[in-house]
């Protein structure tokens, strides 16, 4: 893996995340009517064309604590100074945030210990964590996956500790790494369903969950 990998994913979920902003909440047959083929300004948030949303801010916070150490609390520093300080915004300010995400990091302010602050019932449940893990894939990748695991729900943890929350994330760094690897994207699909089926079966995970 190169330095040009690593920043193609970055710039690439920015971009992403900026053609996104001015239609989220939109229903997908108005948008499949008026596709999405460049930056467009204002809209639902009222923004400049390329503005990234919270979702790439709160995963550059992630992707530069990785640069230095692996540290939860330092991690827990950086989403406050972004809630509080509009760090990581491209436009110093923070224009939209979940309530999950809120108010953990609100708790992370109080001090709270950063694998607590997010919620683990299933009204906390949600995608708030997905949308900022994928630069823990290039920390994790070469780990095993009880390790990769762990530390995928200590990160996720900080904003959603619902088991389902977690285990997108799970998911979409399974993913990741097989595509990492090389594998043309459906074979990608089938290795990390794999090996996401057998992990879940083998430890046993929240059996409620099957359940409901």
């Amino acid at each position: 893996m190169t330095e040009n990998t690593i920043k193609s994913g970055l710039i690439g979920m920015a971009i992403g995340d900026a053609l996104g902003v001015p239609v989220e909440f939109k229903r997908r047959e108005a948008i499949a009517q008026n596709p999405i083929t460049d930056m467009i300004e204002y809209g639902t948030h009222n923004q400049p064309a390329g503005t990234w949303s919270d979702d790439s801010s709160l995963a550059f916070c992630l992707a530069e604590l990785l640069c230095k150490e692996y540290n939860l609390k330092n991690l827990a520093n950086n989403f406050v100074s972004w809630k509080e300080r509009a760090y990581w915004t491209p436009h110093d300010k923070v224009f939209d945030i979940g309530i999950a995400t809120s108010t953990a990091i609100h708790d992370l302010y109080k001090g709270v210990d950063p694998i607590l602050a997010g919620g683990t019932d299933e009204r906390s449940n949600g995608n708030g964590s997905l949308m900022r893990i994928l630069p823990l894939v290039f920390y994790v990748k070469d780990m095993t996956i009880d390790e990769r695991f762990k530390h995928i729900k200590e990160v996720s943890s900080l904003t959603h500790g619902h088991v389902r929350s977690v285990f997108s994330c799970f998911i979409y760094i399974e993913l990741l790494i097989e595509l990492l690897k090389g594998n043309e994207k459906m074979i990608a699909f089938k290795n990390m369903q794999t090996t996401v089926n057998q992990f879940w079966k083998e430890r046993d995970i929240i059996s409620e969950e099957e359940v409901n």
